[in-house]
């Protein structure tokens, strides 16, 4: 059960964060402190204990984080217009929590670990998670538990088996005539029956009643026949394909915010008096941005389009993704207006060659560039979120969703390539490039303007894939 896992995996950060704290709190697991620049190396021992921390935190975030909004959004009954109202309202909190946590630890926790120490850094962290796993404990007598449907996988290999094995067979026009059980329920645990649709008839062949099956008793062997509802599992996979790779083009763009967006505040002017702001700490404004963005979309903006709307949610979860879409592109445009305002600059104080002075143009330039991002996150990912959790089978959802999350990981991917193709086309003939080390001789302008290019033809392809979407239509029985 997705309760159970979450523990588990609560327990393994847990740990993790213990395992680290140890490594910075007890001298013996420290190498010696440097002297005159010169750093002894770490022990092996000193190293192992230090990444089996790392390594932990990386499994326990890495199983938890499928499951913990699922598990979540499973606490309220879609049956209840009520509770199905509310669980729109706890993807826009969830997400906010998590950015509250992003606060606190780039500010207090990092303030903790300059001033106090690393081992009160690791501490405060390891003390809330236990916290953490007790309050989820503690309230174990409360949770709706939705019961395991076994592996999804499986279920998947299935039917394109059984499809595979009946290829030459014919799709009959009467869809009553494909092979479901009678029951209410599926035979699939903890889900419920889905509604046969037309598409994708060639994978309908896996639920096609022959002799053979009839004969041979094949009614209890998936991998030669498969339910109405089994077939539609990986139907809506199929069909969530696209919308899923236009996150890719989207999580491409959100990772300028750690890459980009700082080369380019690295080169302007970071002071505030004798204070100088690090270029990286701007993000704070995105963080900022989505704690302004959610109680503003959930309090203001969804009862307002549901009045225009009718919609229960105000926008639909596509139509809530195509607006951050958009405003992936704006943010886009402002960063290239940005670096077009800072290149001119840099040529009219002839600053092109100049790697140490500064660009008299203030860093707060870039402030909105990260607010956009911010709202961007608030109507792309949470819907997005959503979007997985309500589209996916009941028995595939912690799997949907981390889906949903892998397309973070691969627009980091996506960016890089871009990058690494950019800089091998642009500084062919000895020229500087686009992207240079010293970006007073480059054109970081362009390269926005390539990613809001590239934004524009995803959304393109993103509006075309949505009007040809079809919605899963579950049976409650």
């Amino acid at each position: 059960m997705r309760g159970m896992r979450m523990l588990q995996r609560l327990s393994t950060i847990g740990q993790g964060m213990a395992t680290l704290t140890i490594s910075a709190s007890v001298s013996a697991l420290q190498p010696p402190s440097c002297t005159d620049s010169v750093c002894p190396k770490a022990t092996t021992l000193e190293y192992a204990v230090f990444f089996l921390g790392l390594y932990l935190i990386a499994l326990g975030t890495g199983g938890i984080k499928p499951c913990v909004s699922s598990f979540g959004a499973d606490q309220f009954d879609d049956t209840n217009p009520r509770e199905r109202k509310k669980k729109g309202s706890f993807f826009n909190w969830f997400y906010f929590s998590i950015n509250v946590g992003a606060l606190f630890s780039s500010s207090v926790i990092v303030w903790v670990q300059d001033n106090v120490g690393w081992g009160w850094g690791f501490a405060i962290p390891t003390i809330f998670m236990g916290l953490a796993i007790i309050s989820f404990f503690s309230g174990t007598p409360l949770y709706r538990l939705q019961k395991p449907g076994g592996s999804p996988l499986t279920r998947l290999c299935q039917v394109i088996v059984a499809s595979l094995r009946k290829l030459q067979k014919e799709v009959p026009q009467d869809s009553s005539m494909l092979y479901e059980v009678q029951d209410k329920r599926s035979v699939i645990q903890g889900s419920r029956k889905i509604e046969h649709t037309n598409d994708l008839n060639c994978l309908d062949k896996a639920a096609i009643i022959t002799d053979d099956d009839i004969q041979d008793s094949g009614f209890s062997n998936p991998w030669k026949l498969c339910t109405v509802t089994q077939v539609e599992e990986l139907k809506i996979l199929v069909r969530m394909f696209p919308i899923w790779v236009s996150g890719i083009v989207f999580s491409a763009v959100y990772s300028q915010m750690s890459t980009m967006f700082v080369e380019q505040g690295m080169t302007m002017d970071t002071s505030i008096g004798s204070f100088e702001i690090p270029a990286a700490s701007l993000s704070i404004f995105d963080v900022l941005s989505v704690m302004i963005w959610v109680p503003v979309y959930d309090r203001i903006i969804v009862p307002i389009a549901c009045k225009y709307t009718g919609k229960e949610k105000g926008f639909t979860e596509l139509q809530r993704m195509g607006i951050g879409l958009v405003i992936s592109i704006i943010s886009m445009t402002v960063a290239a207006l940005v670096e077009i305002k800072r290149l001119d600059i840099v040529r009219t104080l002839d600053l092109v060659h100049d790697t140490v002075t500064p660009v008299p143009m203030t860093i707060f330039w870039q402030i909105p560039q990260y607010f956009l991002i911010g709202a961007a996150e608030v109507f792309f990912f949470i819907g997005q979120l959503e979007f997985f959790y309500d589209q996916s089978p009941d028995a595939m959802r912690s799997l949907c969703s981390a889906l949903s999350l892998l397309t973070s990981s691969l627009g980091s991917y996506l960016s890089t390539l871009i990058i690494t193709i950019v800089t091998s086309i642009t500084t062919k003939g000895g020229k500087p490039g686009w992207i240079p080390d010293n970006l007073n001789e480059g054109h970081l302008d362009y390269y926005f303007w390539l990613l809001a290019s590239l934004s524009f033809l995803n959304l393109l392809v993103y509006i075309a894939c949505v009007r040809r979407y079809q919605y899963k239509k579950a049976n409650c029985g």
